[in-house]
């Protein structure tokens, strides 16, 4: 797609996700953009930004406008890095060295999944930049360990820990849509694929979709290790894989998936060098906060100890002013990011970061901020009613102690 068509149609991080629901097979589609169980928590990640509002001071004036922040050391051009997506390959051929690609352009940190679709070497030598790498608590704790150990060799920086993934969630979307191990598509799912010929016509010219990362388990295609992965996890895993995990990864370590206070305050306790405040897009457990709303307990019991990053329904500029305002270092994107490959591979991925890098510097024009580090709490609004209610009752109770 051509550069300006791509900026008209892709006005939004929304508007990128109707143009992949159109371009994508509905179960692929459903497959990136569903979550557990009735959905509940996906939909509230996003409306609990809807929560908060911002205080301008649009008088103090902004020139520069810098929106860097730094991270164990280095540098980044933004607060919005890419999280890690599974079967990114399924949306574009090798999507995820598109997505790499963009993200050093960008200038921010690109996170690799343990599923994706080319080995963790591969990418790290065609797509060099600040790449960090998924991995698991696995029962088979030298599966864990290999994935660290050519991590560092690649040369990743980080090593992300995600936590909230022991017990697959229930994604009902993919169940419906017959996305499942094995695949149970109907006959009405197939031609629906057959119709979206642009993608069909992609994947035909793709390598073989699989999971290369795995490749010493095995046979690597997607349904034959998707089927090994889920029995692979370790349910009884807990703070000593963290320790162990610790001992022998000397680079930073990032826990993904706390939305509890006190896991927090343990995390740090133990060395763990940032933690992301992350419910799994919804993707797992339907029952559970949006994480912005967990956002601010996690990050006074860390009391900037380590940098607190937030992951979850973060789809315009001004969300992800609302959570640095809340005490967020930065921000985590997965399925806009997906969305922007599904469109456009590379190119839809780097539309997708101008769009946030665009609000994020309109938001700090019309507040008049010129550095990230102007922004905390002090620029939340705090709605009149709130303050009356508490007026009230102090009010009523002073009443009640003068009868």
């Amino acid at each position: 797609m051509q550069e300006g068509i791509l900026k008209q149609r892709a006005y939004s991080v929304a508007a990128m996700r109707d143009l992949a629901r159109r371009r994508l097979p509905r179960a692929v589609f459903d497959f990136v953009d569903g979550g557990a169980e009735d959905e509940i928590v996906v939909g509230r990640n996003e409306s609990a930004f809807d929560e908060l509002s911002l205080l301008p001071q649009p008088m103090r004036g902004t020139s520069r406008r810098d929106q860097s922040v730094e991270l164990f050391g280095k540098k980044l051009n933004g607060p919005v890095l890419i999280g890690p997506t599974g079967m990114t390959g399924m949306l574009w051929p090798r999507g995820e060295i598109e997505v790499a690609r963009a993200a050093a352009a960008a200038g921010t940190v690109y996170t690799m999944s343990h599923g994706a679709t080319v080995r963790m070497e591969d990418l790290a030598r065609v797509a060099p930049g600040n790449l960090w790498m998924q991995v698991f608590a696995y029962k088979d704790r030298s599966l864990t360990q290999s994935f660290a150990e050519r991590a560092h060799e690649a040369g990743f920086q980080g090593l992300v820990l995600t936590i909230d993934n022991q017990v697959l969630g229930q994604r009902e979307r993919d169940l419906r849509n017959g996305f499942t191990i094995p695949p149970q598509f109907e006959f009405s799912g197939l031609l629906d694929m057959a119709l979206h010929v642009r993608w069909l016509l992609r994947m035909a010219r793709a390598p073989r979709l699989s999971m290369p990362n795995y490749e010493r388990e095995g046979d690597t295609g997607v349904f034959s290790i998707g089927a090994r992965i889920v029995g692979w996890m370790d349910a009884s895993a807990n703070w000593k894989e963290v320790e162990w995990l610790r001992r022998f990864w000397a680079g930073p370590l990032i826990l993904k998936g706390i939305l509890h206070p006190d896991d927090a305050k343990r995390a740090v306790s133990i060395g763990v060098d940032s933690i992301v405040v992350s419910n799994h897009g919804g993707r797992q457990l339907d029952v559970v906060p949006a994480s912005l709303q967990a956002l601010p307990a996690v990050v006074d019991a860390v009391a900037g100890e380590i940098p607190v990053l937030l992951d979850g329904g973060v789809r315009r500029g001004g969300d992800v002013v609302k959570a640095l305002a809340l005490g967020a270092t930065a921000c985590l994107i997965g399925r806009p990011h997906l969305w922007g490959a599904a469109v456009a591979g590379e190119q839809g991925v780097a539309r997708v970061l101008e769009i946030y890098r665009t609000e994020i510097d309109r938001v700090m024009a019309l507040c008049g901020w010129d550095d990230l580090d102007q922004i905390d709490r002090s620029v939340l609004f705090e709605p009149a009613a709130k303050n009356e209610s508490v007026l009230s009752a102090f009010s009523r109770k002073l009443t009640s102690m003068l009868k």
